[in-house]
């Protein structure tokens, strides 16, 4: 490529000038020679352009113009910004540089948070907490289908015959967060407008309850469950009552939790013939006394007395509560 550079009004000398020689005199403290020049060459995407040269891309049409666009191309078509450095020789920082100016350049005005919020709410998105579920892999929900299909014909009285129990933990501090506040702008931290809540739930009670029809005791412990306790107090005194009022056709539901499928829990249901009906595992949604637990933390926080503040008061308020339940009718 051959160039012409005037020295005076009437003096001109010929400089044979090409990519390479552009990048090495880059490091030189020589003027940097005009972009322009080199794009006839970075056609090529063999050719490398200098880092000098890149960091005027902002002055230089030729690289606002051709360069860019196919910067911004590769970028658009899901290039990474590290696959378009390493290609035409550019450093990831100019190529990052250009493609957020690309963004900004994109609308032309700044958007701010609260407009945004107002126009998603023109078309009916809203901010919302998700819903919490449990991890599931594909053999969970292969399970868990196979099981609704074979259940999805029972009719009501055999649902009827089934007990469905579980366990539950109530302490002082809730994690629901359904407490919510109205405040004026800019008092978010006055202690009025402040919940405390300490980061792990604290003291509290495990209680174990279920239902057919009517329901059992509420059995109430301070301890973790184990494989002895759900033997010799939920079995033998809550479910067995229950399977000998129903005989045969009496079918009694258990998650597997560990305490519940140990050996002594299997030889202890085998002994009194009670029926274990098959539950899939990471499924609390299927088994309809989780609501049960809900109501009756909703009712203990909507009393009209004081909440409890040590864990008598609390134990009160759970026998109490689960007293007044009407009773409990399986909606099929």
């Amino acid at each position: 490529m051959t160039w012409s550079v005037a020295k005076s009004p009437h003096v001109a000398e010929q400089y044979d000038v090409n990519i390479q020689s552009i990048n090495q005199a880059t490091e030189d403290s020589r003027p940097c020679v005009s972009l322009a020049r080199e794009c006839t060459s970075v056609g090529d995407d063999r050719s490398a352009i200098s880092p000098h040269a890149a960091l005027n891309y902002g002055k230089n049409e030729a690289f606002e113009g051709f360069l860019r666009g196919k910067i911004i191309g590769r970028l658009e078509c899901g290039r990474t910004q590290l696959e378009v450095s390493e290609e035409l020789g550019i450093a990831q920082s100019v190529i990052s540089r250009l493609w957020q100016r690309f963004q900004d350049d994109a609308t032309g005005t700044t958007v701010s948070r609260q407009n945004v919020y107002r126009r998603l709410g023109h078309i009916g998105l809203y901010a919302r907490r998700p819903v919490r579920c449990v991890p599931l892999t594909a053999t969970h929900c292969r399970l868990r289908l196979t099981w609704s299909r074979e259940h999805a014909l029972w009719t009501p009285k055999q649902w009827s015959c089934v007990m469905f129990s579980d366990e539950s933990r109530f302490s002082f501090q809730s994690n629901s967060r359904r407490t919510l506040i109205w405040r004026a702008p800019g008092t978010r931290y006055h202690q009025k407008n402040t919940i405390e809540r300490h980061r792990y739930c604290g003291a509290g009670w495990l209680v174990w309850g279920g239902f057919i029809g009517s329901r059992t005791e509420l059995h109430v412990q301070s301890a973790t469950m184990t494989g002895h306790i759900y033997r010799d107090v939920i079995l033998e005194q809550h479910v067995r009552l229950f399977r000998d009022a129903m005989d045969a056709e009496f079918l009694f539901m258990d998650d597997n939790a560990r305490p519940h499928r140990a050996n002594i829990v299997d030889e202890c249901l085998q002994s009194e013939y009670i029926a274990r009906m098959d539950w899939t595992a990471y499924s609390p949604d299927l088994n309809p006394i989780e609501h049960v637990w809900d109501m009756l933390g909703r009712r203990i926080a909507a009393r009209q007395s004081p909440l409890p503040t040590c864990l008598p008061e609390l134990r009160r308020g759970l026998l109490d509560g689960w007293c007044k339940f009407p009773k409990i009718r399986l909606i099929i």
